[in-house]
């Protein structure tokens, strides 16, 4: 049977209210919170004459909270929690095909999200500065800060990826689109039960334009967007989706297919789980 405790106010003997006890976790106050995009640009690397890289502006976010006393033996983690709401992400190999890393289950819509934890500490983004632990009892109010931080830095090939390294440079465009959910969370690690502070929308986009013919070097042109746009913080929390709390990340999920113009797709890289 579960107890409900009240508070009563009287005034000259008269029962002037009754109403519950506020729960444990509506006590958590977000003292502060700020996120942002990096205003610098994409930064394209030719220094390889097998891959071209480039690394993307940071999505950051950090979270000062108040977390009240912690009356009774349970741990709580205050963190963030991400997931991949869609991936675009097509590498253009002029008149011969197109490659893409995918997320199958995203992509074909069985999902609406997906899991962006690191993979081994579900269902958190990491395990470092992105998590704060309350061991209880504790007798004082604790504040705490988590921040994270999120880019993209990948190697694609100057060749088809189906070829070899004494392929000929066929590479002529990359464009990616990629929006994810971050959530800044309470869980109570005895019960499971969860608590959303905050709701964070943001995108990283990217266009860049290769032209293989010229000097290692010179033949990739970053396109707009030169800045992102800014994150969203959300007015009114969104609930997650409780497959973006399990296995499998987005890292492990993801393919690597190679589209052909003539003929048929080609799996060139298989999902780790």
């Amino acid at each position: 049977m579960r107890l409900l405790i009240l508070t009563i106010t009287t005034t000259m003997g008269c029962i002037q209210s009754v109403r519950p006890r506020p729960k444990f976790y509506e006590n958590f106050t977000v003292l502060d919170l700020n996120t942002s995009i990096d205003s610098n640009p994409t930064v394209i690397d030719e220094s390889s004459s097998v891959v071209l890289r480039y690394r993307t502006p940071y999505f950051r976010a950090t979270a000062q909270v108040q977390v009240p006393p912690v009356v009774c033996k349970e741990i709580w983690t205050v963190g963030w929690v991400q997931a991949c709401n869609q991936m675009d992400f097509f590498n253009y190999y002029g008149q011969e095909g197109i490659s893409s890393w995918e997320l199958p289950e995203l992509r074909d819509g069985r999902i609406q999200a997906i899991s962006d934890s690191d993979g081994v500490n579900y269902p958190w983004y990491g395990c470092t500065t992105e998590m704060y632990t309350i061991v209880g009892p504790t007798k004082r109010s604790t504040t705490l800060t988590v921040s994270m931080n999120d880019n993209f830095s990948p190697s694609v090939t100057w060749s088809v990826p189906t070829g070899t390294t004494s392929s000929p440079p066929l590479l002529s465009s990359i464009q990616r689109d990629q929006r994810f959910t971050t959530w800044l969370v309470a869980m109570n690690e005895t019960t499971a039960e969860m608590v959303l502070l905050r709701t964070i929308h943001w995108r990283m986009r990217l266009a860049i334009e290769v032209d293989s013919q010229k000097p290692l070097g010179q033949r990739a042109r970053l396109l707009e967007p030169l800045t992102q746009e800014q994150p969203e913080i959300l007015a009114k929390n969104e609930p997650i989706p409780s497959n973006a709390l399990v296995k499998p990340n987005a890292n492990d999920a993801q393919v690597l297919i190679w589209r052909p113009k003539k003929g048929e797709p080609v799996v060139v890289i298989q999902p780790k789980s």
